[in-house]
């Protein structure tokens, strides 16, 4: 029998037998009960809460999740209880939850750590709670705090030198590098010479002086770096190609860090897919119930079929500074491998708006002939491409051959320990 069917029996009882102490503990009951009713719900629209945290961290960090309790009213909550969701990639010991009392116009903290042990983009929340009574007359009531969102970049190998040739445009970094003509800096014309190019000619005047005429450009050398990473999931072995596509995404990030750090501007081209950009409203955002990282939108059993390759992400064009540095880093913690457009049907159109010259690192899991051929075509279209395979290849002095013959350079980096070279000042990975 409940406080009501209690109260009840008691007038009913005070009627009958004109008692008027049954009839004082009947109103002492509805009183309590009338109040409670009353009181818990109000108290909980007085509860403020807030969860405070670094929201970007860096691979291995522990990160510190502060909760702050105010109770801004005057009636106090005699217990609250709460549990915090926190993803079990991200999540250190014991699930968090407590019950605790706050009175009124009272503060509380409270604090909780997670492991940032894997890249990605993370949920933290929602929080639950219920609040009730001192007595337990009144059924607790339940309130929620949203989720926050944790963005975990990509391990960063420190790199000190990178093992560029020479002959490379690469910034201030001493090398023997070669000027280049800037074709958008014209200045003036000069008489043709066999071998110029004839896109280069200047017919107009050529017509009005009855000779050729070439146009002159300043001289200017390049100082861009575009990572060009692969996540075409075809492209990579299918028995490791998670493990081969997460080493690419880290070999991209150390590499992107290392060039802003030399204060040299770099940008990302993929055509892995970024989920939140897919997603676009945060309430449609979908976690694996495994690690709690952002999944693709096809992981969704709610997700229509489509025969259409996902959307790639739009380029990060190369720029300098650390702000740039940590957006880059923030598309490389949320990218995923995905079947979406091959590296040599993809690579070309992919550099279509850098500028000429531009240094270009192509990070893609084998070197077979129809990368390296999209790689020379990079090479006559005015850049600099470097092939980095992130596969093993025992045959690959096969692919640093053909390289060589097509106009550019090949390294195979499996491991840190390939990247450890680029990281002594004295050395250079074999060429």
């Amino acid at each position: 029998m409940g406080l009501a069917g209690l109260i009840i029996v008691l007038l009913v009882v005070a009627f009958l037998l004109r008692l008027e102490f049954i009839f004082y503990i009947a109103y002492v009951c509805i009183g309590i009960y009338a109040l409670s009713r009353w009181a818990v719900p109000h108290a909980l629209k007085q509860l403020r809460i807030r969860r405070q945290f670094t929201d970007h961290a860096f691979l291995g960090e522990t990160i510190t999740v502060h909760l702050r309790w105010h109770n801004i009213g005057r009636l106090p909550l005699p217990w609250v209880e709460y549990t915090e969701s926190i993803p079990p990639g991200l999540r250190i010991g014991e699930p968090v939850q407590q019950v605790f009392t706050l009175a009124g116009r009272q503060e509380r903290d409270s604090s909780y750590q997670v492991l940032a042990g894997r890249r990605g983009y993370y949920c933290l929340g929602p929080l639950r709670l219920t609040v009730g009574d001192l007595f337990g007359l009144v059924g607790g009531k339940k309130g929620y705090l949203e989720s926050d969102y944790l963005t975990v970049y990509p391990k960063i190998v420190p790199l000190t030198r990178l093992g560029l040739p020479s002959r490379l445009p690469f910034g201030t970094i001493a090398s023997r590098q070669r000027l280049f003509e800037d074709p958008a800096r014209p200045m003036g014309v000069r008489d043709y010479h066999a071998g110029d190019s004839q896109r280069h000619i200047n017919w107009k005047v050529s017509a009005h002086t009855d000779h050729l005429l070439v146009k002159r450009f300043q001289p200017a050398i390049s100082l861009e770096t575009a990572v060009l990473l692969n996540l075409h999931k075809a492209d990579y072995q299918q028995r490791d190609w998670l493990f081969h596509a997460e080493w690419a995404i880290t070999t991209a990030a150390s590499l992107a860090a290392h060039l802003i750090e030399q204060r040299q501007p770099a940008g990302l081209i993929t055509n892995g897919i970024d989920p939140l950009l897919r997603s676009g409203d945060a309430e449609e955002l979908q976690f694996n119930e495994d690690s709690g990282r952002l999944m693709q939108q096809q992981e969704s059993e709610s997700s229509p079929p489509t025969s259409l390759p996902p959307p790639i992400p739009p380029p990060i064009p190369p720029r300098n500074g650390r702000d740039h540095l940590m957006k880059i880093l923030e598309r490389l913690a949320r990218i995923e491998s995905d079947s979406t457009v091959p590296f040599n049907q993809w690579a070309v159109t992919a550099c279509l708006n850098l500028s000429w010259g531009v240094t270009i690192l192509a990070i893609t899991p084998n070197g077979d002939e129809a990368t390296c051929h999209a790689l020379h075509r990079l090479v006559r279209s005015g850049f600099n491409p470097i092939l980095i395979v992130v596969e093993g290849d025992h045959n690959f002095g096969l692919v640093r051959e053909r390289a060589r013959r097509l106009g550019f350079r090949a390294y195979n980096v499996t491991s840190s320990s390939n990247l450890d070279l680029w990281r002594q000042p004295n050395r250079q990975p074999n060429l």
